[in-house]
């Protein structure tokens, strides 16, 4: 395959498809109806899809480029190969068939041997928004410590308090012995908020303050913040990289592997379900209630169960439950008590919030619905229910450890990954790569187009063996009836031949399946 790096000359811009061949190859520009971002995609042989991200030369024509700062510097010495092959991209599935075409790919990343940016004229910012995530800090550390070390980039600053700081605050400097010592506490040192998106006054500031270099480290909105930004700053032929960093302590983003923090909340999560533990062993019918993290998403609430091995029953937001009758969670916590005389409840933040009566119609500024208690709710139902109508003594802890986890620092494998993930970053926006977020998909680092990482968010599927995993794990019921059970697997799995087929003969499989 020919080399494609980034030069899509000829490209028209606009909705629907265009299809121009590049060195034997098919490069299609899309920008949907709903999204201004332009889409690059490399059409190859037997089925290879590359989902390529903008670069600067895409709309700024004839812009220099230059030798890259790394061939000379002594740490990178003993590398066998210093740069990445323009070629090189990574799958995005990787257990595939024999006869399976090769499916879509993301470009890989890390340094390019040419550069589009001088050193002494960079000038870049970095900003943190939405909510603390354990990582942040180290993040920024290493931005900061790798456009100084690896391209000598003096010029670096932090913007103070979240997407509003673009236009109503002083920038923050930042050198490598300002952000030394940072990883080792938590939140962020630039501060943060949710909302404050006003992209004509960022970009304002952006331009008239000389930027050239944007990092924006946070969430699923904040990257269609970051979208938004990128798409001003190309509408206008600004000389601007723009590159995003997915934080969030859920792991709810897709096509990455994970978001950083995540690891952290899981080892940090275990100490609040250890004390739950030891109150539920201490008394007679004792019940501990852990409410962790997950909006939409119940990720830490699986993880955390499944490293405890004390956790007999977990609940989070893709599984449905429900409270009373047979097989509901009052009969399996009155079996577990009967059983072993204690119980231990994870509940992720987000589950069971269709039967919370007290629905709350407000939004953060971030546009996230504000939930209610569920922890607090699902503890006091438990509690009502065993002392009036089963006339039994239980002893309920509810333990709440959610702004504890998320304001510790990252642990030593977050750490190595926030390092991963911003000097990937620094190589995508050194080399004029721009309008992309940075992951690991595959156990590879790759730039992904801000599009796919804010089309849907990422969520546990639970007709997957990691699910099956956590339910042998705390041998809880599923608390699926047949139509959830349709219902996920419609979800989850591709049209096939069958799909006409009746829900009535579904129903007659499920009930095969449940019944053996």
């Amino acid at each position: 395959m020919g080399s494609v790096d980034h030069c899509l000359a000829g490209v028209t811009v606009g909705s629907g498809h265009n299809i121009n061949k590049t060195a034997g190859l098919n490069i299609i520009s899309s920008m949907p109806n709903l999204q201004h971002t332009q889409n690059k995609i490399v059409i190859g042989d037997d089925g290879y899809v590359l989902e390529d991200v903008p670069h600067l030369s895409d709309y700024i024509p004839n812009l220099p480029t230059y030798p890259n700062p790394l061939q000379d510097n002594p740490s990178y010495s003993v590398v066998k190969q210093y740069f990445v092959n323009v070629d090189d991209a990574v799958a995005q599935k990787i257990v595939v068939h024999k006869n399976s075409p090769r499916g879509k790919h993301f470009r890989r990343a890390g340094p390019r041997q040419k550069v589009y940016f001088e050193p002494d004229d960079v000038y870049a910012c970095i900003v943190t928004c939405g909510g603390l995530c354990p990582g942040l800090n180290t993040v920024i550390r290493e931005i900061v410590c790798g456009l100084y070390h690896m391209y000598g980039v003096s010029r670096v600053v932090g913007i103070d308090g979240g997407y509003r700081g673009f236009y109503s605050k002083n920038t923050i400097p930042l050198t490598p012995k300002v952000v030394n010592d940072i990883h080792k506490r938590g939140g962020t040192i630039l501060g943060t908020s949710r909302g404050g998106h006003v992209t004509k006054k960022i970009v304002d500031s952006i331009q008239d303050r000389g930027m050239n270099q944007v990092y924006i480290i946070g969430g699923d909105g904040t990257q269609r913040g970051a979208a938004v930004i990128f798409e001003e700053i190309r509408r206008r032929g600004l000389n601007v990289a723009v590159a995003g960093i997915p934080k969030t302590i859920d792991n709810d983003i897709p096509v990455i592997d994970k978001s950083f923090g995540f690891d952290s909340a899981v080892e940090e999560a275990q100490r609040a379900i250890s004390a739950a533990h030891v109150e539920a062993t201490s008394f007679e019918n004792g019940i501990g209630v852990v409410k962790l993290m997950g909006r939409d998403s119940g990720f830490i609430a699986m993880y955390a169960t499944l490293a405890s091995r004390d956790v007999d029953c977990c609940l989070i937001p893709e599984s449905p439950f429900y409270l009373e009758g047979r097989g509901g969670l009052f009969e399996y916590i009155e079996h577990r008590l009967k059983e072993n005389g204690h119980m231990v409840i994870v509940i992720a933040e987000g589950a069971g919030q269709g039967l919370v009566s007290e629905s709350l119609k407000s939004t953060d500024p971030s546009g996230n619905k504000l939930l209610p208690d569920v922890g607090l709710w699902i503890s006091e139902r438990i509690k009502e229910h065993f002392l009036k109508q089963k006339k039994m003594v239980i002893n309920l802890k509810y333990i709440d450890p959610t702004y504890m986890i998320r304001a510790i620092p990252s642990n030593a494998s977050d750490n190595v990954y926030c390092t991963l993930l911003a000097q990937s970053a620094v190589h995508g926006a050194m080399a004029g790569y721009t309008g992309f977020t940075v992951g690991p998909v595959n156990g590879r680092h790759a730039y992904i187009p801000f599009n796919r990482i804010i089309e849907k968010q990422n969520k546990v599927v639970i007709t997957d063996r990691m699910w099956a995993r956590l339910l042998s794990s705390t041998n809880q019921p599923s608390f699926l009836r047949t139509r959830d059970i349709i219902k996920a697997n419609k979800e989850e799995e591709p049209p096939t031949q069958l799909a006409n087929d009746s829900t009535s003969t579904d129903e007659n499989l499920v009930e095969k399946q449940i019944l053996c």
